[in-house]
């Protein structure tokens, strides 16, 4: 049996085989995924399903029964364990063996580990998987000491101090999210969380964690905490092993093209493993919702023929305590020379604007939900003087036409 075979039962290779249905394809068809649940979007681990206010179900991509209706092989709870590209076959569980006429790789990532907090004998989860998410709502009244204060450890910190745990976020850098928005945004998210109880440690390392009964980690300032459990947030690899072993071309993800086509024209690699050559952004791999989402859908359409590049700007969010924000484009450490800012940052309703070389680069609005489609509209292009003009509001300039 060909056809077309999907290895990564995550959000992007679900939306792939949705999508490939959607667009008419009628060919074998095969999903492969190494958790034992359908494929299911990760947003809720760390907001509703987190705090309860939605059920395991609500995540899922689709139930069971749609993959058997639409004639999709389904494969839960199994690994693909070697790809041969010359032969165009896939090996799964070490055993079976199937072949392929065109291979996706939607492998995802998986949660970077500290071995000083796995070996220290103290209770220490990670939030990836939906296993993992069920595991962390039960101790969300604990005191949860957080190592990182990226996305997901902020994320938890609001939904510890939301279900009334204590949380303490020790994060090396001076400033939580530095990295992604930099000093002129990063302290809206400094002051939030402090503000709702946050214990942040900022500008300090965790040197040490032992357990004896009681837990304690000591930081490198001297200080010692006794947190109930520890989370460890400080990013996420991807999995490029398996496209490693089989000779594709890996470089802080899989290389893949405008097509997100890979070093094999057999072989497509999307979601958190595609380091894309971007037309706009230039090489990029990016690690959010949106993109999985859209790097299904689009190589559906690829895989049927469509000519087109994928172009769409990296796109995400967060929900945290009343704080609601989205970002578009990508600014990150050192390609960036200048923000514009309109709004009230202290009240957290603004919207901003990040220049290189006087055109822009990204865009993100807190609590101003009209401004996404004015941010998205000026990526890429030239900021006027009009758009220097923090007087006027974004939505009444003059959309850019060059």
């Amino acid at each position: 049996m060909s056809g077309i075979v999907i290895v990564g039962a995550g959000l992007a290779g679900a939306t792939a085989a949705t999508e490939l249905r959607e667009r008419g394809y009628d060919g074998a068809l095969t999903l492969i995924g190494e958790e034992p649940h359908v494929p299911y979007e990760r947003p809720p681990l760390s907001k509703d399903l987190l705090l309860g206010k939605s059920e395991a179900d609500a995540a899922s991509v689709h139930g069971r029964d749609w993959y058997a209706d639409h004639d999709v092989d389904l494969r839960t709870d199994v690994a693909v364990t070697a790809i041969d590209t010359a032969n165009r076959r896939v090996t799964i569980g070490g055993e079976e063996e199937l072949t392929y006429d065109q291979l996706v790789l939607a492998t995802g990532a998986r949660a970077r580990h500290l071995a000083m907090a796995d070996n220290s004998g103290a209770s220490v989860v990670y939030l990836r998987t939906l296993d993992d998410a069920q595991r962390l709502k039960d101790r969300l009244t604990d005191h949860v000491l957080i190592i990182g204060a990226g996305w997901i450890g902020l994320e938890v910190a609001a939904a510890v101090r939301m279900a009334g745990g204590r949380a303490t976020v020790v994060e090396s850098a001076d400033l939580p999210l530095g990295r992604v928005l930099g000093p002129e945004i990063a302290p809206v998210f400094a002051d939030l969380h402090r503000e709702h109880g946050v214990d942040l440690r900022l500008g300090t390392t965790v040197e040490a964690i032992t357990s004896d009964g009681e837990t304690t980690v000591r930081l490198g300032d001297g200080e010692e905490l006794h947190p109930d459990l520890i989370l460890v947030g400080i990013g996420a690899e991807p999995n490029v092993a398996l496209a490693e072993d089989a000779g594709l071309d890996v470089d802080h993800g899989v290389l893949v093209d405008g097509h997100l086509r890979t070093s094999d024209p057999h072989v497509f690699a999307i979601g958190d493993i595609a380091n894309q050559d971007h037309p706009v952004f230039g090489r990029i791999r990016v690690e959010h919702w949106d993109t999985a989402l859209q790097h299904g859908r689009y190589v559906a359409g690829a895989l049927l023929g469509d000519p087109e590049p994928y172009r769409r700007p990296p796109f995400f969010f967060t929900d945290q305590y009343d704080l609601g924000m989205e970002y578009v484009g990508h600014a990150g450490v050192g390609s960036y020379d200048e923000v514009v800012v309109r709004g009230d940052l202290a009240a957290r309703k603004f919207n901003a604007l990040w220049l290189n070389d006087g055109r822009v680069v990204a865009g993100m609005h807190a609590g101003d939900w009209d401004a996404t489609k004015h941010l998205k509209a000026w990526l890429g292009h030239e900021a006027t003087g009009q758009l220097r003009d923090t007087g006027r509001p974004l939505d009444q300039l003059d959309e850019p036409t060059e």
